[in-house]
């Protein structure tokens, strides 16, 4: 893979270990995230590709190593340190973090959960067009848009999360698993919006246990294994290694 410019990175870490107690969830993680790119992060349940997020958006904090940011929208301002910014503050920074789980207010209209998206912003007027590129996105949104969010399906749901992670306006967007428990159909229409979301200028890193897709729709890709990256490089050139079809796209 052809080395990426410090200029044009987004965010990366460097050497990023994390432990939950005595167990060791990363181990000296290094991760460059290019502006534009999609990038994935693919490996077996357990690996740390949750934990990393979770890291990068403030709610863990690291035993060692620092997630930096470049704060400038050109790429060629400094790097800023992350890891000891509250997840808040890492919020205004345009770092987004749409969980697994989704993490919907049920009680809450489809509309009242978008909202949620965008507390921290000051333009109000921007976020009613942001609100109304969303529905766009997200048509069966739009027709669910004064139901509470629990009558929703699973990938409306997922729809919903990812909906309101746009509505904070994102310069990063870190997915995690926004394909779990969808239908194959349901499946391939999250990752078309993923690969329309990337066009209109977000950069996204997305962890997803569909490797197939993820490798598909991303340009760089990261493998982990027990907390550890093991293979790194252009998605479309990991997704023809022999270990990782065989470990996971079916051999």
């Amino acid at each position: 893979m052809t080395a990426v410019a410090a200029t044009d990175v987004i965010l990366r870490t460097k050497n990023l270990s994390v432990s939950y107690g005595a167990i060791t969830a990363l181990c000296g993680v290094d991760l460059a995230v290019p502006r534009g790119h999609v990038v994935a992060l693919i490996g077996a349940n357990g690996a740390g590709k949750t934990t990393l997020l979770r890291t990068i958006s403030g709610l863990l904090r690291p035993r060692a190593g620092v997630v930096e940011y470049n704060v400038s929208p050109s790429g060629t301002g400094r790097f800023m340190e992350l890891t000891s910014c509250p997840p808040h503050e890492i919020v205004r920074r345009g770092v987004i973090h749409v969980p697994e789980g989704r993490g919907i207010f049920p009680n809450l209209t489809v509309d009242e959960n978008l909202r949620l998206g965008y507390l921290l912003r000051n333009d109000r007027d921007a976020a009613e067009r942001d609100l109304d590129h969303v529905l766009e996105l997200f048509p069966r949104l739009k027709e669910r848009f004064r139901q509470s969010a629990g009558t929703l399906s699973g990938g409306e749901q997922q729809m919903l999360a990812i909906g309101r992670g746009l509505m904070a306006r994102p310069v990063l967007l870190l997915l995690d698993e926004p394909s779990l428990g969808l239908a194959p159909r349901l499946v391939q229409q999250i990752f078309e919006t993923i690969v329309r979301i990337n066009a209109s200028g977000t950069t996204i890193l997305l962890v997803e246990q569909n490797a197939h897709m993820a490798l598909r729709v991303a340009r760089d890709a990261y493998c982990l294994e027990t907390g550890s990256v093991v293979l790194h490089g252009d998605a479309k050139e990991l997704a023809e290694r022999p270990e990782v079809k065989d470990a996971y796209l079916g051999g």
